[in-house]
């Protein structure tokens, strides 16, 4: 390992003293609070940060260990944080329960969810990719046909001797290294999209967590071509005033084998799928940290004419109410 302060200073923003590291993270995390372990007199630690839409790399260094907090504010983007270290370990805490990334071991947990976080080791090395919650809700509910409400209860270690443990891991150490400097990945917003969805599509499948039992589950009935055509159409035109009418004529078939279908292949009404097609993507504006419409505009917008009714709908589905979802979701 190179000397610690030659390390520190290759990195983009570094230090010399837990108090300027402290300052700097405080800055960029909000309510940050951390102590060293043990006497520090002189702290070398050194940051690098690539930023992309649905994805974060951090790569960080730091001489001696430490733990810290992390309390989420209204400003708190919520993510899945991937950590593999290069030298020493990192673990976050759940009460009296630990979990740990280190030689041969990856973490993974929700920002949300830790207690407190302990860097290990001397001459302490991490890559720590975050990916937008969004990201993963928006797998769950494409994979399973349904929202994610509470913890998802992740698996937080994974063995990298393990087929499942390398293949997230390679995929992960593949990302950051297109995102390290300014790399590929960062200039391919097409290619950086589909490895953002194939890893989170890896960790929802492959990683048990409180929903693996419904992959287990026989697969649905192939919906007829008279079902998929509707829904084709109701995704198509999911932002104008539709009727049960329109999309049947779509589908080509009466209302009646319309609502026929939805029930056998579905286990709903037309109507209900499509406001749950709606929902999505009113849920979806809400986590957007760029949408500056108010939650009654974007309730109107997808079609929701009474807000409290939306509300219910809303809360029952997702454990939240629209107007929590949009203050969790916003960006300083």
């Amino acid at each position: 390992m190179p000397d610690d302060s030659v390390l520190s200073n290759s990195f983009r923003y570094s230090g010399a003293s837990f108090d300027n590291m402290i300052e700097t993270l405080g800055g960029a995390f909000g309510a940050f609070s951390a102590e060293p372990i043990g006497q520090v007199s002189d702290f070398h630690w050194g940051i690098d940060i690539a930023l992309h839409d649905n994805a974060v790399l951090l790569s960080g260094y730091h001489q001696d260990e430490f733990q810290f907090k992390i309390e989420p504010t209204r400003d708190t983007a919520e993510y899945l944080s991937i950590v593999i270290p290069r030298n020493g370990g990192m673990g976050v805490a759940y009460g009296a329960r630990m979990a740990e990334a280190g030689e041969g071991k990856l973490l993974l947990y929700n920002n949300f969810e830790p207690d407190s976080v302990t860097m290990y080791g001397q001459s302490n090395l991490i890559d720590e990719l975050l990916l937008g919650w969004s990201v993963i809700l928006q797998t769950i509910d494409q994979t399973f046909e349904q929202s994610l409400s509470g913890s998802l209860q992740l698996l937080p270690e994974l063995s990298l001797t393990t087929a499942v443990g390398q293949t997230i891991g390679n995929l992960a150490a593949t990302m950051m290294n297109g995102m390290r400097d300014n790399g590929p990945l960062l200039r391919s917003p097409i290619a950086m999209s589909h490895i953002t969805q194939a890893l989170a599509e890896l960790v929802i499948r492959l990683v048990p967590h409180r929903l693996s039992h419904l992959l287990d589950q026989k697969p649905s009935l192939i919906a007829p071509r008279h079902v998929r055509r509707a829904i084709e159409f109701m995704q198509a035109n999911i932002s104008q005033p539709i009727g049960m009418t329109e999309v049947a004529a779509a589908a080509g078939v009466s209302i009646r084998a319309l609502q026929l279908g939805f029930r056998t292949f579905k286990d709903t009404t037309p109507l209900a799928y499509l406001m749950k097609l709606r929902l999505r993507e009113a849920r979806q504006d809400l986590l957007d940290p760029e949408n500056s419409q108010a939650v009654s505009e974007i309730c109107l917008k997808w079609g929701f004419f009474h807000f409290g009714r939306f509300s219910a709908v809303y809360r029952a589905t997702y454990g939240e109410n629209p107007s929590e979802t949009k203050k969790r979701a916003g960006r300083p």
